[in-house]
């Protein structure tokens, strides 16, 4: 299976890119927020992208769908999990930032959700009740932003840390601040879960 690919771009077109790679070509679909992280790539650049890899034996043609973080690719994995929600459907629908639809989800926003392409009213009240509660941490990610690499650390500090910098994109001063200001309000945390969920309170305030 096929979870990361690096190479030249060869082609851009409206929901896709030819990616060449070890002298193989991989069409990969990119969901509209993606693409709009390529404009400024051209024929010949180096991209990466973490790969959702799709293949049933109803569709035994193997479909790549590509993310430019992890987090964006599990937060995928979580909008399929949804009824009546396919991989071809859902790269339809993430037609804005991955943060503002978990952000939607987690306020049940169903009227921000029917704005996604293909979702309709009953969709939506699917995806609030399947996703409620799940997605909290995925109203963090910095759209187009890369990771950093952050050594693992059992530190109540780093342990949420690396979640902000290494999964949710977050550049290295910002999540430390955030971090910093969310013990200031709340000093009695004691879990990296209470941490993290103190962090996504206080940028829900923002």
């Amino acid at each position: 299976m096929i979870g990361y690919l690096e190479g030249k771009l060869l082609q851009k077109k409206d929901d896709r890119i030819l990616l060449l790679t070890n002298h193989v070509g991989y069409e990969v679909l990119l969901p509209a927020f993606v693409m709009e992280s390529m404009a400024e790539k051209e024929t010949g650049d180096d991209v990466s992208f973490y790969i959702y890899y799709q293949q049933t034996e109803r569709q035994p043609k193997p479909v790549l769908i590509g993310f430019n973080l992890e987090a964006e690719r599990e937060f995928f994995q979580h909008f399929i999990s949804v009824e009546d929600i396919g991989p071809i459907k859902a790269v339809k629908a993430l037609n804005v930032p991955i943060r503002e639809i978990a952000r939607a989800i987690e306020s049940k926003d169903v009227g921000k959700l029917k704005q996604l392409k293909g979702i309709g009213n009953r969709t939506a009240q699917k995806i609030v009740a399947t996703l409620e509660g799940k997605v909290d941490k995925f109203a963090l990610i910095r759209k187009s932003e890369r990771k950093e690499e952050l050594p693992g650390s059992e530190n109540l500090f780093e342990q949420v840390l690396d979640v902000l910098v290494n999964q949710l994109g977050h550049k290295m001063p910002d999540a430390k601040k955030m971090i910093a200001d969310a013990m200031q309000r709340n000093s009695s945390i004691s879990t990296p879960e209470e941490l993290f969920e103190e962090v996504y309170r206080g940028e829900k305030m923002l």
